[in-house]
């Protein structure tokens, strides 16, 4: 397994790619509302970025046809927008972005509530959230990387939900998705030992039934088996010798 440690030149451009990023959820962010279509999120997230110049990461990345996935209710990622699919009062919709900034990515997601929701389904969002920040209490270098994993599955399940399987976090720098997988479950092992330099996309998929998935007949939309609301969020971060450095998140920032 090949694992890049990047340089400081390096980590400048993916911190100005995370920082972006921020920027491009909190401007979707704000149109999220009920009677807007997902084709309407996907054109605001791509005019943003190009905004500051950068390249969406997810366009045609493996023959995806957009920019941002955006994934309601029960699907889980890489939902695909369509301008007939209208936002309605009640649902949840998980925003999943990624900027290219002078040849380096970053990657995010965000779920965020449509109008009024349950209160089980901001619980769902709020702890899928918090997942993400117990997670990295342990990405720092010395540790392992499951101990990663370990803590997001523990707090997921403690919280009555359940953590998906089938999809897991990843490197990410000149390449969109790099060694090592990181996944949000505790595999056998310890994994590998972090050290400085390591950038990761730690990303929860949280689902509010079982952690069964399946993938629609447009061979990207993966969906909650079950049929239950799925949460998602994601950042970019910097393996350090003390506390890991966040990209894509800004305070006051979505």
């Amino acid at each position: 397994m090949s694992v890049t440690i990047k340089s400081e030149h390096e980590l400048e451009k993916m911190r100005e790619a995370g920082r972006i990023l921020a920027i491009v959820h909190d401007e979707m962010a704000k149109i999220v509302r009920p009677g807007i279509s997902t084709m309407d999120i996907n054109r605001k997230g791509e005019e943003v970025i190009r905004s500051f110049g950068c390249i969406p990461s997810f366009l045609n990345y493996n023959g995806y046809p957009a920019s941002i996935c955006v994934s309601v209710n029960d699907e889980v990622v890489h939902g695909i927008p369509n301008k007939k699919r209208i936002l309605q009062e009640g649902d949840i919709v998980s925003l999943d972005a990624g900027v290219i900034y002078e040849g380096y990515h970053s990657d995010a997601a965000r779920t965020h509530a449509v109008g009024q929701i349950s209160d089980d389904d901001q619980f769902l969002i709020d702890i899928t959230k918090q997942s993400f920040f117990e997670g990295i209490k342990y990405a720092k270098a010395g540790n392992h990387l499951y101990d990663i994993s370990k803590a997001i599955q523990d707090f997921v399940e403690a919280n009555g939900f359940s953590i998906v399987r089938d999809l897991v976090g990843h490197g990410i720098g000149k390449n969109l998705h790099e060694e090592p997988q990181v996944p949000n479950f505790k595999p056998i092992g310890r994994g590998m030992k972090l050290r400085p330099g390591m950038t990761l996309a730690i990303e929860p998929m949280v689902n509010a039934g079982a952690f069964e998935v399946w993938v629609l007949e447009d061979d990207w939309t993966v969906v909650a088996r079950d049929g239950k609301n799925s949460a998602h969020y994601e950042n970019t971060i910097l393996i350090t010798e003390g506390e890991p450095e966040i990209f894509s998140y800004r305070e006051g920032l979505a």
